[in-house]
């Protein structure tokens, strides 16, 4: 199956897990993408949004394009394939509600003839202090399993409309819900939804840090904490 951009993905394997674990694309030494499966595709489309639609060639984000281009650069010094088995570049971009891992390295043949560009990408830290807020969130509010999940996915970053879809009900419903949301929070604005379920959640995070948490960098600085944790040789943005 193809998207938008002509690129294939895998359309059962997105059917599988549409929104968990990471995702895989790869590309040639001169950026052209062969392959990105659904995962790849969504997290891709994230960074996007958060860098008001920007992209490279047409369809990467910016970070993805900078990250195949310092690739491209080490395989001009370090062309052995033997070199790739130990070398992986990495840059960490920071969205709204989440940071994304970008891991590249190079797959060359035995020949030195063909190379590609293998990028996995991936949410670092969400999946743990997501669960905790919205647990808390659950809790503290009274919040019914629907609009828990309705809180899940606007963590996420998103829409009305992908909400409605995921859960298979009208966006009026949703709606519906969010209004119920406000009453329970006492909160006017989805923004406002947000700010108070991730003020009142991370609030303990803060208070029994985990190194297995990350905390979201634009809450952090709010905060006084610290955004990110250390991931190896992560490349500056």
């Amino acid at each position: 199956m193809e998207t938008e951009d002509g690129v294939s993905f895998d359309h059962e394997e997105s059917m599988a897990a549409p929104h968990a674990g990471p995702g895989i694309m790869l590309l040639t030494p001169s950026m052209r993408l062969l392959y990105k499966d659904r995962r790849a595709w969504e997290l891709c489309q994230q960074i996007i949004r958060c860098q008001d639609g920007i992209t490279a060639n047409g369809v990467l984000p910016r970070a993805v394009a900078s990250l195949v281009d310092q690739i491209q650069k080490t395989l001009k010094v370090r062309p052995d394939p033997k070199d790739w088995e130990q070398v992986q570049l990495r840059r960490v971009v920071n969205t709204l509600h989440s940071s994304i891992l970008l891991c590249g390295t190079a797959l060359i043949d035995q020949t030195n003839a063909q190379k590609r560009i293998l990028i996995v990408i991936s949410e670092v830290g969400i999946g743990e202090w997501q669960d905790k807020v919205v647990v808390q969130a659950k809790e503290k509010f009274h919040l019914t399993a629907r609009e828990t999940t309705v809180v899940e996915h606007l963590l996420k970053g998103w829409t009305n409309k992908e909400i409605a879809n995921e859960m298979r009900l009208a966006e009026q419903t949703i709606k519906e819900y969010f209004k119920h949301i406000s009453e329970k929070t006492s909160t006017t604005t989805r923004t406002g939804i947000v700010m108070t379920i991730i003020h009142s959640g991370l609030r303990q995070a803060f208070a029994t840090p985990s190194p297995h948490v990350i905390v979201p960098q634009w809450y952090a600085h709010r905060a006084g904490g610290i955004g990110i944790v250390a991931l190896g040789a992560v490349a500056p943005l």
